[in-house]
Protein backbone atom coordinates (compact mmCIF):
# COMPACT_ATOMS: atom_id res chain seq x y z
CA UNK A 1 0.00 0.00 0.00
CA UNK A 2 1.16 3.42 -0.84
CA UNK A 3 2.23 5.50 2.35
CA UNK A 4 -0.57 7.68 2.79
CA UNK A 5 -0.16 11.51 2.49
CA UNK A 6 -2.81 14.30 3.89
CA UNK A 7 -1.71 17.69 2.19
CA UNK A 8 -0.66 19.04 -1.20
CA UNK A 9 2.75 17.96 -2.70
CA UNK A 10 4.47 21.01 -4.80
CA UNK A 11 4.75 20.47 -7.99
CA UNK A 12 8.81 19.99 -8.60
CA UNK A 13 11.29 23.52 -9.38
CA UNK A 14 14.71 24.08 -9.82
CA UNK A 15 17.40 24.94 -7.01
CA UNK A 16 17.62 28.65 -8.93
CA UNK A 17 13.37 29.19 -8.00
CA UNK A 18 14.20 27.91 -4.66
CA UNK A 19 17.05 30.14 -4.00
CA UNK A 20 14.80 33.41 -5.09
CA UNK A 21 11.67 32.46 -3.20
CA UNK A 22 13.50 31.51 -0.06
CA UNK A 23 15.85 34.65 -0.46
CA UNK A 24 19.35 33.04 -0.48
CA UNK A 25 21.90 32.83 -2.31
CA UNK A 26 23.03 29.58 -4.06
CA UNK A 27 26.55 28.79 -3.38
CA UNK A 28 27.67 27.12 -6.94
CA UNK A 29 25.04 28.57 -9.51
CA UNK A 30 26.24 25.59 -12.04
CA UNK A 31 23.81 23.89 -9.88
CA UNK A 32 20.71 26.33 -10.57
CA UNK A 33 18.77 23.62 -12.69
CA UNK A 34 18.64 20.56 -10.03
CA UNK A 35 15.58 19.66 -9.52
CA UNK A 36 13.74 19.56 -5.92
CA UNK A 37 10.70 18.10 -5.10
CA UNK A 38 9.99 18.65 -1.59
CA UNK A 39 11.50 19.83 2.10
CA UNK A 40 12.42 17.18 4.85
CA UNK A 41 14.46 16.92 7.86
CA UNK A 42 18.41 16.48 7.72
CA UNK A 43 18.01 13.20 8.86
CA UNK A 44 15.08 12.02 6.50
CA UNK A 45 15.62 13.90 3.38
CA UNK A 46 16.71 12.49 -0.08
CA UNK A 47 18.67 14.08 -3.29
CA UNK A 48 15.20 15.74 -4.43
CA UNK A 49 14.59 17.16 -0.68
CA UNK A 50 15.74 20.90 0.65
CA UNK A 51 16.35 20.96 4.03
CA UNK A 52 18.00 23.24 6.84
CA UNK A 53 20.82 23.15 9.28
CA UNK A 54 21.69 25.99 12.06
CA UNK A 55 22.10 24.32 14.95
CA UNK A 56 25.25 22.86 15.86
CA UNK A 57 23.57 20.01 18.13
CA UNK A 58 22.48 18.30 14.36
CA UNK A 59 26.53 18.64 13.22
CA UNK A 60 26.40 14.88 12.91
CA UNK A 61 22.97 14.56 10.61
CA UNK A 62 24.41 17.42 8.46
CA UNK A 63 27.52 15.61 8.06
CA UNK A 64 25.27 11.96 7.23
CA UNK A 65 22.20 13.85 4.92
CA UNK A 66 21.62 12.77 1.75
CA UNK A 67 19.62 15.89 0.86
CA UNK A 68 19.86 18.07 -2.66
CA UNK A 69 19.93 21.18 -1.60
CA UNK A 70 20.85 22.87 2.50
CA UNK A 71 19.32 25.93 3.51
CA UNK A 72 22.52 27.40 6.09
CA UNK A 73 24.37 30.32 7.16
CA UNK A 74 27.41 31.57 5.82
CA UNK A 75 29.45 30.85 8.95
CA UNK A 76 28.17 26.97 8.72
CA UNK A 77 28.40 26.25 4.50
CA UNK A 78 32.04 24.47 4.98
CA UNK A 79 30.00 21.73 7.34
CA UNK A 80 28.13 20.88 4.40
CA UNK A 81 28.74 17.78 2.55
CA UNK A 82 30.04 17.66 -0.72
CA UNK A 83 27.34 16.26 -2.60
CA UNK A 84 24.37 18.56 -0.91
CA UNK A 85 23.74 22.01 -2.73
CA UNK A 86 24.52 24.85 -0.37
CA UNK A 87 22.01 27.99 -0.34
CA UNK A 88 23.19 30.70 2.16
CA UNK A 89 20.72 32.19 3.95
CA UNK A 90 21.35 35.07 7.01
CA UNK A 91 18.19 32.83 9.32
CA UNK A 92 18.24 29.70 7.51
CA UNK A 93 14.98 28.07 9.40
CA UNK A 94 13.07 31.71 8.13
CA UNK A 95 13.85 30.79 4.39
CA UNK A 96 13.05 27.55 4.82
CA UNK A 97 9.55 28.30 6.56
CA UNK A 98 9.18 31.09 3.55
CA UNK A 99 9.47 28.31 0.95
CA UNK A 100 7.25 25.86 3.16
CA UNK A 101 4.62 28.46 3.41
CA UNK A 102 4.71 28.84 -0.14
CA UNK A 103 4.58 25.52 -0.79
CA UNK A 104 1.99 23.84 1.64
CA UNK A 105 -0.41 26.43 2.38
CA UNK A 106 -3.43 24.40 2.78
CA UNK A 107 -1.85 23.43 6.10
CA UNK A 108 -2.29 27.18 7.15
CA UNK A 109 -5.52 27.09 7.84
CA UNK A 110 -7.95 24.01 7.87
CA UNK A 111 -11.23 24.37 5.41
CA UNK A 112 -14.17 22.25 5.95
CA UNK A 113 -13.61 18.52 7.59
CA UNK A 114 -15.50 17.01 5.07
CA UNK A 115 -14.98 19.18 1.91
CA UNK A 116 -18.42 20.75 2.38
CA UNK A 117 -19.16 23.87 0.96
CA UNK A 118 -22.21 25.95 2.09
CA UNK A 119 -24.21 25.25 5.00
CA UNK A 120 -24.45 21.16 5.58
CA UNK A 121 -28.16 19.86 5.69
CA UNK A 122 -27.43 18.36 8.84
CA UNK A 123 -26.33 21.66 10.73
CA UNK A 124 -28.27 22.93 12.93
CA UNK A 125 -28.78 27.24 12.34
CA UNK A 126 -31.34 28.92 14.55
CA UNK A 127 -33.24 31.71 12.21
CA UNK A 128 -32.11 34.47 13.56
CA UNK A 129 -29.06 33.91 13.24
CA UNK A 130 -27.31 36.13 10.31
CA UNK A 131 -24.25 34.41 8.44
CA UNK A 132 -22.62 36.57 5.88
CA UNK A 133 -21.91 34.98 2.28
CA UNK A 134 -19.21 32.06 2.45
CA UNK A 135 -19.89 30.96 5.40
CA UNK A 136 -19.46 27.19 5.56
CA UNK A 137 -20.96 25.61 8.26
CA UNK A 138 -20.09 21.77 8.26
CA UNK A 139 -22.38 18.80 9.54
CA UNK A 140 -24.04 18.86 13.33
CA UNK A 141 -22.73 21.77 13.96
CA UNK A 142 -25.02 24.00 16.25
CA UNK A 143 -25.64 27.64 15.70
CA UNK A 144 -27.52 29.77 18.55
CA UNK A 145 -30.01 32.47 18.37
CA UNK A 146 -28.65 36.16 17.17
CA UNK A 147 -25.34 34.37 16.24
CA UNK A 148 -23.71 36.60 13.57
CA UNK A 149 -20.49 35.18 11.51
CA UNK A 150 -18.77 36.91 9.02
CA UNK A 151 -17.77 35.67 5.33
CA UNK A 152 -14.87 32.99 4.93
CA UNK A 153 -15.52 31.60 8.21
CA UNK A 154 -15.50 27.80 8.64
CA UNK A 155 -17.85 26.22 11.27
CA UNK A 156 -16.50 22.96 12.52
CA UNK A 157 -18.43 19.50 12.74
CA UNK A 158 -20.39 19.45 15.66
CA UNK A 159 -19.40 22.80 17.13
CA UNK A 160 -21.77 24.68 19.07
CA UNK A 161 -21.96 28.64 19.04
CA UNK A 162 -24.35 30.02 21.47
CA UNK A 163 -26.55 33.01 21.50
CA UNK A 164 -24.75 35.92 20.91
CA UNK A 165 -21.83 35.33 20.05
CA UNK A 166 -20.31 37.18 17.31
CA UNK A 167 -17.61 35.78 14.65
CA UNK A 168 -15.45 37.74 12.43
CA UNK A 169 -14.29 36.84 8.98
CA UNK A 170 -12.23 34.28 7.58
CA UNK A 171 -12.11 32.11 10.96
CA UNK A 172 -12.16 28.86 11.97
CA UNK A 173 -13.52 27.21 14.59
CA UNK A 174 -12.55 23.84 15.31
CA UNK A 175 -15.06 20.53 15.20
CA UNK A 176 -16.57 20.35 18.67
CA UNK A 177 -15.41 23.77 20.15
CA UNK A 178 -18.19 25.38 22.07
CA UNK A 179 -18.24 28.77 22.18
CA UNK A 180 -20.52 31.05 23.98
CA UNK A 181 -20.37 34.85 25.59
CA UNK A 182 -17.61 35.50 22.97
CA UNK A 183 -17.15 38.77 20.56
CA UNK A 184 -14.22 37.38 18.22
CA UNK A 185 -12.37 39.12 15.70
CA UNK A 186 -11.27 38.64 11.75
CA UNK A 187 -8.70 35.75 10.83
CA UNK A 188 -8.85 33.65 13.50
CA UNK A 189 -8.22 30.22 14.23
CA UNK A 190 -10.04 28.24 16.64
CA UNK A 191 -8.69 24.36 16.75
CA UNK A 192 -10.90 21.65 17.77
CA UNK A 193 -12.16 20.77 21.01
CA UNK A 194 -11.37 24.23 23.02
CA UNK A 195 -14.68 25.54 25.23
CA UNK A 196 -14.41 29.23 25.11
CA UNK A 197 -16.64 31.82 27.44
CA UNK A 198 -17.75 29.37 29.78
CA UNK A 199 -18.31 30.34 33.62
CA UNK A 200 -15.32 30.73 35.63
CA UNK A 201 -13.72 28.96 39.12
CA UNK A 202 -15.93 31.33 41.49
CA UNK A 203 -17.13 30.89 44.36
CA UNK A 204 -17.10 32.28 47.81
CA UNK A 205 -16.71 29.70 51.01
CA UNK A 206 -20.24 29.40 53.03
CA UNK A 207 -18.97 27.39 56.00
CA UNK A 208 -20.55 24.36 56.74
CA UNK A 209 -23.72 24.69 54.07
CA UNK A 210 -21.54 24.89 50.90
CA UNK A 211 -19.73 27.26 48.64
CA UNK A 212 -21.20 30.33 47.08
CA UNK A 213 -21.10 30.18 43.52
CA UNK A 214 -20.33 33.93 41.97
CA UNK A 215 -22.08 34.92 38.88
CA UNK A 216 -19.98 34.98 35.82
CA UNK A 217 -21.58 37.99 33.55
CA UNK A 218 -18.85 38.49 31.66
CA UNK A 219 -17.19 37.98 28.42
CA UNK A 220 -14.52 36.59 26.25
CA UNK A 221 -12.91 38.87 23.56
CA UNK A 222 -10.86 37.71 21.17
CA UNK A 223 -9.18 40.28 18.97
CA UNK A 224 -7.73 40.02 15.19
CA UNK A 225 -5.76 37.01 13.98
CA UNK A 226 -5.30 35.07 17.03
CA UNK A 227 -4.73 31.15 17.32
CA UNK A 228 -6.00 28.78 19.45
CA UNK A 229 -4.44 25.16 20.26
CA UNK A 230 -6.57 22.30 20.30
CA UNK A 231 -8.30 21.44 23.63
CA UNK A 232 -7.71 24.48 25.00
CA UNK A 233 -10.17 26.71 27.83
CA UNK A 234 -10.76 30.06 28.01
CA UNK A 235 -13.31 31.25 30.62
CA UNK A 236 -15.74 34.48 30.63
CA UNK A 237 -15.48 37.42 33.07
CA UNK A 238 -16.93 37.49 36.12
CA UNK A 239 -17.42 41.57 36.31
CA UNK A 240 -15.09 42.17 33.57
CA UNK A 241 -14.24 40.72 30.26
CA UNK A 242 -11.62 38.26 29.04
CA UNK A 243 -9.35 39.41 26.60
CA UNK A 244 -6.85 38.11 24.21
CA UNK A 245 -5.06 40.43 21.96
CA UNK A 246 -4.05 41.10 18.37
CA UNK A 247 -2.11 37.91 17.14
CA UNK A 248 -1.28 36.17 20.23
CA UNK A 249 -0.67 32.58 19.54
CA UNK A 250 -2.00 30.14 22.02
CA UNK A 251 -0.27 26.62 22.26
CA UNK A 252 -2.85 23.66 23.20
CA UNK A 253 -4.75 22.73 26.45
CA UNK A 254 -4.16 26.09 27.93
CA UNK A 255 -6.07 27.20 30.57
CA UNK A 256 -6.85 30.53 31.18
CA UNK A 257 -8.96 31.93 33.80
CA UNK A 258 -11.68 34.23 34.21
CA UNK A 259 -11.16 38.30 33.80
CA UNK A 260 -7.14 37.46 32.48
CA UNK A 261 -6.22 39.95 30.30
CA UNK A 262 -3.26 39.11 27.45
CA UNK A 263 -1.67 41.57 25.22
CA UNK A 264 -0.72 41.61 22.02
CA UNK A 265 1.51 39.68 20.21
CA UNK A 266 2.28 36.96 23.09
CA UNK A 267 3.31 33.56 22.78
CA UNK A 268 1.87 30.87 25.11
CA UNK A 269 3.15 27.45 25.04
CA UNK A 270 1.04 24.08 25.78
CA UNK A 271 -0.32 23.56 29.21
CA UNK A 272 0.01 26.57 30.66
CA UNK A 273 -2.46 27.67 33.41
CA UNK A 274 -3.21 31.22 33.98
CA UNK A 275 -5.44 32.25 37.18
CA UNK A 276 -8.46 34.95 37.10
CA UNK A 277 -7.59 38.41 36.99
CA UNK A 278 -4.05 38.76 35.97
CA UNK A 279 -2.60 40.80 33.38
CA UNK A 280 -0.28 40.25 30.91
CA UNK A 281 1.72 43.21 28.62
CA UNK A 282 2.26 42.78 24.76
CA UNK A 283 4.61 40.67 23.27
CA UNK A 284 5.08 38.39 26.50
CA UNK A 285 6.79 34.69 25.95
CA UNK A 286 5.27 32.26 28.32
CA UNK A 287 7.10 28.53 28.14
CA UNK A 288 5.06 25.15 28.48
CA UNK A 289 3.42 23.84 31.77
CA UNK A 290 4.36 27.57 33.56
CA UNK A 291 1.79 28.69 36.04
CA UNK A 292 0.68 32.08 36.73
CA UNK A 293 -1.21 33.25 40.19
CA UNK A 294 -4.16 35.61 39.94
CA UNK A 295 -3.76 39.34 39.93
CA UNK A 296 -0.34 39.77 39.19
CA UNK A 297 0.94 41.42 36.21
CA UNK A 298 3.83 40.54 33.66
CA UNK A 299 5.47 43.52 32.19
CA UNK A 300 5.59 43.92 28.07
CA UNK A 301 8.38 41.76 26.26
CA UNK A 302 9.07 39.87 30.03
CA UNK A 303 9.43 35.73 29.50
CA UNK A 304 8.69 33.21 31.57
CA UNK A 305 10.79 29.91 31.23
CA UNK A 306 8.88 26.34 30.95
CA UNK A 307 7.48 24.68 34.11
CA UNK A 308 7.79 28.05 36.31
CA UNK A 309 5.48 28.40 38.92
CA UNK A 310 5.19 32.74 38.82
CA UNK A 311 3.60 34.45 42.05
CA UNK A 312 4.75 37.91 42.06
CA UNK A 313 4.70 40.29 39.50
CA UNK A 314 7.14 40.32 36.89
CA UNK A 315 8.94 43.69 35.28
CA UNK A 316 8.56 44.88 31.30
CA UNK A 317 11.78 42.75 29.26
CA UNK A 318 12.70 40.89 32.65
CA UNK A 319 12.98 36.49 32.50
CA UNK A 320 12.05 34.58 35.08
CA UNK A 321 12.09 31.28 35.87
CA UNK A 322 12.15 28.27 38.49
CA UNK A 323 9.44 27.55 41.64
CA UNK A 324 9.04 29.89 42.47
CA UNK A 325 9.86 32.17 39.50
CA UNK A 326 12.51 34.53 40.14
CA UNK A 327 15.01 36.49 37.34
CA UNK A 328 16.98 33.43 35.87
CA UNK A 329 19.92 34.72 36.66
CA UNK A 330 19.32 34.27 40.25
CA UNK A 331 17.59 31.19 39.99
CA UNK A 332 20.64 29.74 38.02
CA UNK A 333 22.60 30.81 40.91
CA UNK A 334 21.00 29.33 43.50
CA UNK A 335 20.42 26.23 41.45
CA UNK A 336 24.27 25.71 41.29
CA UNK A 337 24.86 26.56 44.94
CA UNK A 338 22.42 24.21 45.65
CA UNK A 339 23.77 21.24 44.12
CA UNK A 340 27.66 22.54 45.61
CA UNK A 341 26.48 22.13 48.94
CA UNK A 342 24.67 18.34 48.06
CA UNK A 343 28.29 17.72 46.77
CA UNK A 344 30.44 19.01 50.11
CA UNK A 345 27.05 17.59 52.15
CA UNK A 346 27.32 14.08 50.54
CA UNK A 347 29.32 10.80 52.24
CA UNK A 348 33.19 11.18 50.67
CA UNK A 349 32.17 7.50 48.95
CA UNK A 350 29.27 9.42 46.70
CA UNK A 351 30.62 12.41 45.85
CA UNK A 352 31.18 12.93 42.37
CA UNK A 353 34.35 15.21 41.96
Amino acid sequence: MAQPTFFQKPSPTTLADVAALAKAVLADPAQGGREIRGLAALDEAGPRHLTFFDNLKYADQLAATKAGACLVSDRFAGRVPDHVAVLKAAQPFRAFVRIAREWHGDTLRPSSWVGNEGIAPSAIIDPTARLEDGVVVDPLAVIGPGVEIGAGTVIGAGAVIGPGVKIGRDCNVGAHTAIQASLIGNDVLIHPGCSIGQDGYGFVFFGPEGHLKVPQTGRVLIQNDVEIGAGTTIDRGSLRDTVIGEGTKIDNQVQIGHNVTIGRHCLLAAQIGLAGSLTIGDNVAIGAKAGLNNHIKIGDGAQIAAMSAVKDDIPAGERWGGHLARPTRQWFRETLALERLAKEAAPKGERKE
